[in-house]
């Protein structure tokens, strides 16, 4: 099979590059040819805001380059992570006018949320999901923390919604939790195109003992992660456990000066994947404390690969995750002192770790290896390409 990646790749390196990547060497290994069509958000800084704004909206450089290397190489189907901001649903059309089918990734709530995470001001925020207009989003400057760029996405959300862009021009769209699917039904998409295939570890991490005698954390330093929750528990821990914090982000500096004084936590700051991994084999547990529904997070699936159980926060994309008192523990989301109740809880039991460690290795094992997921991969392509081709 030929297969045409996109990926729209943000300033920031995050989570749905790694996907990206991972997919690529999943399909190449398996001998399909797979050619990808990228886009930088670094190139924003070239242009004027009005050419930007516009390029969000509708590409032309997008859709021609798009028709030249269709017309030129004529895959079987195109699979794109992000079109946001450079490549825009222009890229559709162009699949469209080539009658070649479309499978899209809904890696965040983007298509229903302009600021894509369903978060506003500390807690979740759902208020512009099936709204034929996204006034929250707007006033309130959800991308970005700015009302201009918030109103530019809000109108392209607009635009494609009147122009059916959303509902006629993808043929499949996949959503990585059952939770991000309801969302998207909510918020319009039609259900019969939505499609769920969790995230995965394209290589066996293989499971740790746990023996390190530290909680881990791993991830962007940033308020929606939950960041302040977990040093809040910590700090009435009053270091029974060590915690090891590997990550970057806005709140480093914050957390770095608040926890001065303490024993027992150490930052890490940005490290290579290879060292989180080892770490993740070591750690007693994984904390995840995130305060909006994740995506995928590829965090708990090294966690459940290594075989480290996870205590998360008890929202409903995470409890897909997460089962409580099997492979992990769920705790009240925002709340630190529930949180410090579980972990101190979960350290007077010692005895019951090897089961959540056997749990958590099987986890990943039924549903986030690379098997697994190219299985479901080629049976989305496959019923895509068997649909009526979409016409522009």
């Amino acid at each position: 099979m030929k297969i045409l990646q996109v990926h729209n790749f943000y300033q920031h390196p995050g989570g749905e590059d790694r996907v990206f990547a991972a997919e690529y060497d999943l399909l190449t290994s398996r001998g399909h040819e797979v050619i990808r069509y990228r886009a930088y958000n670094d190139e924003i800084s070239k242009m004027s805001a009005i050419h930007a704004a516009l390029a969000t909206h509708w590409s032309r450089e997008t859709y021609r380059a798009i028709r030249k290397l269709l017309h030129a190489q004529r895959p079987h189907i195109i699979h794109s992570h992000n079109t946001f901001p450079l490549i825009s649903p222009s890229l559709y059309y162009a699949a469209a006018a080539e009658q070649i089918p479309v499978v899209q990734t809904l890696h965040n709530y983007r298509l229903i949320c302009p600021g894509a995470n369903l978060f506003r001001n500390g807690r979740v925020c759902e208020d512009c999901v099936g709204s034929a207009v996204p006034f929250g989003a707007m006033l309130h400057g959800c991308y970005r923390d700015n009302r201009a760029a918030s109103a530019v996405t809000a109108s392209m959300l607009i635009t494609h919604r009147v122009a059916a862009t959303w509902s006629s021009k993808v043929h499949t769209y996949i959503t990585l939790t059952n939770f991000a699917r309801d969302k998207f039904i909510e918020g319009g998409l039609p259900a019969e195109r939505l499609k769920v295939k969790s995230n995965f570890l394209p290589f066996d991490p293989s499971p740790g003992t746990g023996e390190g005698g530290y909680a881990l954390f791993a991830g962007r330093i940033c308020e929606e992660k939950g960041i302040r929750v977990l040093l809040n528990a910590w700090q009435s821990l009053h270091s029974r456990v060590a915690l090891k914090i590997a990550g970057d982000g806005p709140l480093l500096e914050w957390g770095r000066n608040l926890t001065a004084g303490m024993r027992g936590i150490q930052w890490l700051g940005r490290i290579d994947y290879n060292q989180v991994l080892d770490l993740t084999r070591h750690a007693q547990f994984l904390v995840c404390p995130s305060l909006y529904h994740e995506g995928g997070p590829l965090t708990i699936i090294e966690a459940f690969g290594c075989g480290t159980p996870v205590l998360a926060s008890d929202l409903a994309s995470m409890n897909e995750f997460v089962i409580d008192g099997v492979n992990g523990i769920r705790f009240r989301v925002g709340d630190a002192k529930h949180l410090t109740e579980q972990i101190e809880w979960l350290l007077t039991r010692p005895e019951l770790m090897p089961a959540f460690r056997k749990a958590a290795r099987a986890s990943y094992e039924q549903n986030y290896t690379a098997d697994r997921n190219y299985t479901l991969l080629m049976d989305i392509y496959i019923n895509a390409m068997r649909s009526a081709p979409v016409t522009a």
